[in-house]
C-alpha cells in the first residue's frame, strides 16, 4: 500500500533528523527549554521555572541509544537525579556548613556516575552539580526544596516526552537495520566456516549450506530495498549501498577461501593449517558482527572498537598469509590459499571507509574501551553494556573527583561568604572547565574564555537595542539551539551561544547593563585560572609515557606463562597452582594494559600515541593468553618434548622479550622468519592416548600462538616510533 504524501513527507523529515544528530539535539534542547519558559509567561506556575527548563533541556538533549525500555529507564533515572539535586541544594542553602556538605556530597556522587555509566555519566554529573549550585545560590528551606524538586521533576518528564514523541513513528532506522542484517548473516556464515574439530563434518556442511543460502537471500533483499527506496534521496543511501557491497565482496572471498581449505583437508598437516587460520576466522566473526551493531547504533565507541578490530584483522591476515606461503614454497594449493588471504586483506580498508561514511560522529574520540571481547550473539544494547560495576574505580577518576570536589567547596564558600548575586558562576565555570587531565583542562579553559569574551561583546552591543518581548524569546530559542548544536562540535562556539543566551534570559526578567557581562567574564576568568591551577597541582603523568612499561609487564607476564606451560609439558604436570598463578598474573597484566589504553585515548591529541596500533598489539597479547589457557587446561599425562615444542617455546619467549624492549631493531623480522620455520608434526608421537591428546593440543594451540605472535611482530615492526609501541612513546 502506498503511503500518503503527508506521511511520506513526515517520514523524510524524520529520516533527515536522524542523519543529523547535532541538528536533532539542538531542536530537542530548544523545545525542552522553551516550553517551560513559555508556560511561565502564560500561566502562574507554583515553582521556579528555571529548574524545570534546565532539567527539560538536559534530559531532551542527551543522545541515547539502545533498546527503548533501557532508553526510558535512563531518562527517568536522570530526571530523578536532577530533581534530587535541586531538593538537596535548597536544604543546604540557608547556611555555609550545610551548603558545603551538600555540594561536597553531590560532587562525590558525580564521580560515581562517571564510573558506573561512563558514556552518560558526565552529562548526569555536570547537570546535577549545576542544579545544586543554582539552588544553593537562592533562598532555601523545606518549602523551597519541595518546589525545586517538583519543578525539576516536571521538567525532566517534559524532556522524556520530547525524547519519546517520535518513537511511535519510526522505532528504528529501517535502511540501517537491513544493512545490519546483511552483516549479521555474513557473521553467522563465518561462524559456521570456523574450523572446529568438535563439530561433525556433516553438521558443519549443513550449517554452511543453510547460512550461505540465507546470506545470499539477505544480500539480494537488502540491495533491492536500497534500490527501490521511495524516500527522499540523501547522502546516506549510496553509503549504505557501499557498505552492503563490501559485505558481498567479503562473502565472495570467504566462500573461495573455504573451498581452498576443503581442497586441503586430506593433507596430513590440515589440522595445523586449520589451527593457524582459527584466529583469522574468529576475528572475522567478531568484526563483522560488530559492524552490524555499529551501523545501527552509530556510536563512536562502537566505531572505535571496529577500527581496532580491523587493524588486528589486517595483521592477522598478513601474518597467516606469510606463514602459509612459507610452509611449503611452490605448493600450488598453499599458494592459492595465501593469495585468497591477501585478497581478504585488501578488503579491510574498503570496509573501514564504507562504515565510517555511515557514521555522522566518526571523528569523535573519548575514553572508549578498546578491549576486544568475543561477540557470540547480536547485542545492540549500548546502555546495558555501558554500565560498569567493576571495583575499585580508576585511580585517575578518583583523583579527578577529589580535585573537583575541592574546587566546588572553594567556590561555594566564596559564593556564600561574599553573597554575590550570581555567585554560582564561579563554581560552575570550574565544573565545566576542569577535566581529568591537564591538557584537556587547558584547552577547555581557553575555549570557555574565548567563547565568553566573544559572546559578551556581542551581548553588550545587543543591550543598546530596545528589543521587544517576542524578539527576545526568538533570540533565546535560536541561541539555545546554537549551543546544543555546537556542544559536541566546537565548545568555544557553544559557549559563545550560551553567553548570549544567559544575557537574553536575564534581560527578559530585568534590565541588564554592561556590568552584567563583565561580571560573567570575571567569573569565567577566575574559574578557569582556578581549574588550571588545580590540574597543575595534580601534575599529569601522560599515559603515553607509562604505556610502554605497562605493555612490557603484560608481555613479560605472557612470557612467564608460556615458559611455565613449556615446563609443565616437559614434566608431565597438570594445570596446577603454579600455572594458575601464572595465568592470573597474565590476565591481571592484560587488564592493566587495557585500562592504560583507555586512559591514553582520553588524552589530548598531541599527547596520544597511535592508539589503534597500540590496541591491536594489546589485543594480540590478550589472545595469546587465551590460546595458552586453552592448552593449559588440557595438560596431563606423560612428559612431552621434541624439537618443535622446544624451539617454539624458546622462540616465542624471545619474541615476547623483544616486543617488550624499547629499543627494538631488526630482530623483529628475524624472529618472524624463525617462527615461520617452526613446523609442528601433523600427528602426535606419543603412544599413550592421554599423552597423545595433550601433544596434539600443544601443536594446535602453539600453531594459534604462532599466528598471533607473527601478527604482533608485524604490528611492532610496521608501527611508527611514536605509536606508543616503542622508545619515543616513553619520552
Amino acid at each position: 500500500m502506498q503511503r500518503s504524501g503527508l506521511w511520506s513527507r513526515i517520514d523524510a523529515v524524520l529520516e533527515e533528523r536522524r542523519l543529523k544528530p547535532d541538528l536533532a539535539r539542538g531542536l530537542r534542547a530548544t523545545v525542552g527549554f522553551m516550553l517551560p519558559v513559555l508556560a511561565a509567561l502564560w500561566w502562574k506556575l507554583p515553582f521556579d521555572v528555571t529548574f524545570a527548563a534546565i532539567t527539560a533541556q538536559n534530559v531532551a538533549m542527551v543522545d541515547v541509544r539502545g533498546s527503548y525500555p533501557l532508553r526510558l529507564g535512563l531518562l527517568l533515572a536522570m530526571t530523578a537525579v536532577f530533581a534530587g539535586s535541586g531538593w538537596l541544594g535548597a536544604f543546604g542553602a540557608p547556611a555555609l556548613a550545610p551548603a558545603l556538605a551538600v555540594i561536597g556530597g553531590v560532587t562525590l556522587a558525580s564521580g560515581a556516575w562517571r564510573h558506573v555509566i561512563p558514556d552518560y555519566g558526565p552529562s548526569i554529573a555536570s547537570t546535577s552539580v549545576f542544579l545544586t549550585l543554582l539552588a544553593l545560590a537562592l533562598p532555601g528551606g523545606e518549602t523551597v526544596a519541595s518546589q525545586h524538586f517538583l519543578a525539576a521533576l516536571a521538567g525532566g518528564l517534559l524532556g522524556v516526552l520530547v525524547q519519546v514523541a517520535l518513537w511511535p513513528f519510526r522505532s528504528e532506522h529501517p535502511l540501517r537495520r537491513i544493512v545490519s542484517d546483511s552483516w549479521l548473516a555474513l557473521s553467522d556464515l563465518l561462524d559456521a566456516l570456523t574450523p572446529d574439530a568438535a563439530r561433525a563434518a556433516a553438521d558443519r556442511q549443513r550449517a554452511i549450506a543453510e547460512r550461505e543460502a540465507q546470506l545470499r537471500l539477505t544480500l539480494d533483499q537488502t540491495r533491492h530495498t536500497l534500490e527501490t527506496h521511495g524516500g527522499r534521496p540523501g547522502p546516506l543511501l549510496p553509503r549504505l549501498h557501499a557498505l552492503n557491497h563490501a559485505a558481498a565482496r567479503l562473502f565472495t572471498r570467504v566462500v573461495a577461501l573455504n573451498s581452498a581449505l576443503e581442497n586441503l583437508r586430506e593433507r596430513t598437516d590440515a589440522p595445523l593449517l586449520a589451527a593457524s587460520l582459527a584466529p583469522v576466522f574468529s576475528s572475522l566473526v567478531n568484526t563483522t558482527r560488530l559492524v552490524a551493531v555499529t551501523v545501527v547504533s552509530r556510536q563512536p565507541s562502537h566505531l572505535a572498537a571496529v577500527e581496532v578490530r580491523l587493524v588486528r584483522l589486517s595483521h592477522l591476515l598478513q601474518a597467516t598469509e606469510d606463514r602459509v606461503a612459507g610452509h611449503e614454497p611452490g605448493d600450488p594449493a598453499l599458494h592459492q590459499l595465501a593469495n585468497l588471504l591477501h585478497q581478504l586483506g585488501e578488503l579491510v580498508p574498503e570496509t573501514r571507509a564504507a562504515l565510517r561514511a555511515t557514521i555522522a560522529r566518526a571523528g569523535e574520540r573519548a575514553a572508549f574501551s578498546l578491549e576486544l571481547l568475543d561477540l557470540h550473539a547480536r547485542a545492540l544494547r549500548p546502555l546495558a553494556a555501558a554500565i560498569n560495576l567493576r571495583w575499585p574505580p580508576e585511580a585517575a577518576l578518583v583523583r579527578f573527583t577529589i580535585r573537583l570536589a575541592s574546587l566546588q567547596l572553594l567556590g561555594v564558600a566564596v559564593m556564600k561568604h561574599f553573597g554575590f548575586s550570581r555567585g554560582y558562576w564561579l563554581p560552575l565555570t570550574m565544573l565545566v572547565v576542569l577535566q581529568p587531565d591537564y591538557g584537556t583542562t587547558r584547552l577547555r579553559a581557553a575555549q570557555r574564555v574565548l567563547g565568553t569574551i566573544a559572546g559578551g561583546v556581542l551581548a553588550s552591543a545587543l543591550l543598546w537595542l530596545p528589543l521587544p518581548g517576542w524578539a527576545i524569546l526568538a533570540a533565546m530559542a535560536l541561541t539555545m539551539a546554537g549551543f546544543a548544536f555546537w556542544l559536541k562540535r566546537n565548545y568555544a562556539v557553544a559557549v559563545f551561544f550560551i553567553t548570549l543566551f544567559v544575557v537574553l534570559i536575564t534581560e527578559a526578567q530585568e534590565r541588564v547593563s554592561v556590568a552584567f557581562t563583565l561580571e560573567r567574564l570575571a567569573a569565567t576568568l577566575a574559574g578557569g585560572v582556578l581549574a588550571l591551577a588545580a590540574a597543575y597541582l595534580f601534575w599529569p603523568v601522560w599515559e603515553r609515557g607509562q604505556f610502554p612499561q605497562i605493555l612490557a609487564r603484560a608481555l613479560g607476564a605472557n612470557r612467564a606463562y608460556l615458559q611455565a606451560i613449556g615446563a609443565a609439558l616437559a614434566e608431565g604436570r597438570r594445570f596446577d597452582d603454579r600455572l594458575i598463578a601464572a595465568k592470573r598474573a597474565a590476565e591481571s597484566a592484560n587488564g592493566a594494559l587495557f585500562s592504560s589504553l583507555q586512559r591514553m585515548s582520553a588524552e589530548p591529541k598531541h599527547q596520544q600515541a597511535d592508539v589503534d596500533a597500540a590496541a591491536a598489539l594489546a589485543n594480540g597479547n590478550q589472545r595469546l593468553t587465551s590460546a595458552l589457557t586453552g592448552l593449559a587446561v588440557q595438560l596431563g599425562g606423560a612428559p612431552l618434548s621434541g624439537p618443535a615444542l622446544t624451539d617454539f617455546v624458546h622462540l616465542a619467549g624471545e619474541a615476547l622479550a623483544e616486543l617488550a624492549r624499547e629499543d627494538r631493531g631488526p630482530r623483529l623480522a628475524e624472529l618472524r622468519a624463525a617462527l615461520d620455520r617452526v613446523h609442528f608434526p601433523s600427528r602426535p608421537r606419543a603412544t599413550d592416548a592421554a599423552a597423545a591428546r595433550t601433544e596434539l593440543a600443544a601443536y594446535l594451540q602453539f600453531a594459534r600462538c604462532a599466528t598471533e605472535l607473527d601478527a604482533m611482530l608485524l604490528e611492532a615492526a610496521s608501527g611508527p616510533a611514536g605509536a606508543g609501541l616503542g622508545p619515543a612513546a616513553s619520552r
